[in-house]
């Protein structure tokens, strides 16, 4: 075999060697080298080996060695630190709209971008409280499609349904097909969303990938999205449900900024009210979920307007509180 041809294999087998064996407490020996050249028939004299792992540092890998008994060359920095990949693997394991399948076949290729040592500290499971994973495998294609209608700007149409009690799909309008100019993909309360203007309700809509069946890119273009943002809608949908848009106004404990803050962001301003209250304008979509938001905040929040929605916050606490009070006594 000439030379440079033989050569040009060894590099690749060291290297994959040393990507997928070694890292700082696994090094690599020049004997373990040169065993795993031999096994392709190569062989490989003391210096050569040294030669080969400046080559393959100048080709950018972090190549490192460390000296003694247990001396050898490992892999330095990679692309993803440790600590980086079980945030990743950690995410993919609590998603909501990734099946168990899916998730393991991700954590495995997730496993590949570390030595193999490393990759068994990967191999756990993260316990989510209360988390079920999705039932529909191809949300995961579904994202995908979808993302390339939104860089196209072309409509899409779909079926959508919802499960009855007995867990079988029930399609909404009677099986017919939506039609959606695609703005965004929202990922809100552990599932995936699809904004976009829906052309039978003249309106920006948004509906659950999950539940969407059957979607087809169409050649049509889509609707103007004008000063739409992913952003913006999100935070006015609670949940994202559906509702009555308003400009909500809120007088608060001043205990509370931090629970708007986290809600709303440093940008909302907060406007001083006495010594010990704030008031807040907050661009909403009134909804169930935002009642209940405001529910658990208990005394320390008021409504003050506008006067549907204080009107409406009064029905629904006494509407709670009613509820209770007419409930029969309980069985010791």
């Amino acid at each position: 075999m000439p030379k440079s041809s033989h050569h040009k294999r060894k590099l690749p087998i060291l290297a994959k060697m040393l990507l997928e064996r070694s890292d700082e407490e696994h090094p690599i020996s020049r004997q373990e080298m040169q065993e795993e050249l031999a096994r392709w028939g190569l062989s490989a004299e003391r210096k050569s080996i040294y030669d080969d792992m400046e080559q393959l540092r100048e080709l950018g890998l972090d190549i490192q060695s460390r000296r003694g008994r247990s001396g050898g060359w490992y892999i330095g920095e990679r692309d993803f630190q440790l600590a980086e990949l079980r945030l990743l693997v950690d995410a993919v394991q609590s998603s909501r709209f990734l099946t168990k399948r899916k998730s393991d076949a991700l954590i495995h290729k997730l496993e590949g971008l570390t030595s193999v040592h490393q990759a068994r500290q990967l191999q756990r499971q993260v316990y989510v409280d209360r988390r079920v994973k999705t039932m529909n495998e191809s949300i995961f294609y579904n994202v995908d499609r979808l993302q390339g209608a939104i860089a196209a700007n072309k409509m899409v149409t779909f079926r959508y349904f919802e499960y009855n009690a007995r867990r079988e799909r029930v399609f909404r309008r009677d099986g017919t097909r939506y039609r959606l100019t695609p703005y965004g993909l929202i990922w809100d309360s552990e599932n995936y969303y699809l904004a976009g203007w829906d052309e039978l309700r003249k309106e920006v809509r948004h509906y659950r990938v999950d539940k969407m069946a059957d979607i087809t890119i169409t050649g049509m273009r889509g609707h103007p999205q004008g000063d739409w943002t992913a952003e913006g809608y999100a935070r006015k949908h609670f949940g994202m449900f559906s509702g009555t848009p308003c400009r909500l106004k809120l007088r608060c404990e001043n205990r509370l900024a931090g629970v708007v803050i986290d809600r709303f962001g440093l940008e909302v301003p907060l406007i001083p009210d006495g010594e010990a209250h704030f008031t807040a304008a907050l661009d909403l979509v009134a909804s169930p979920p935002l009642w209940g938001w405001l529910f658990g905040l208990g005394p320390g929040v008021e409504v003050l307007g506008p006067g549907w929605a204080v009107e409406e916050f009064s029905v629904r606490l006494e509407q709670a509180a009613a509820m209770y009070r007419n409930r029969p006594p309980q069985e010791e």
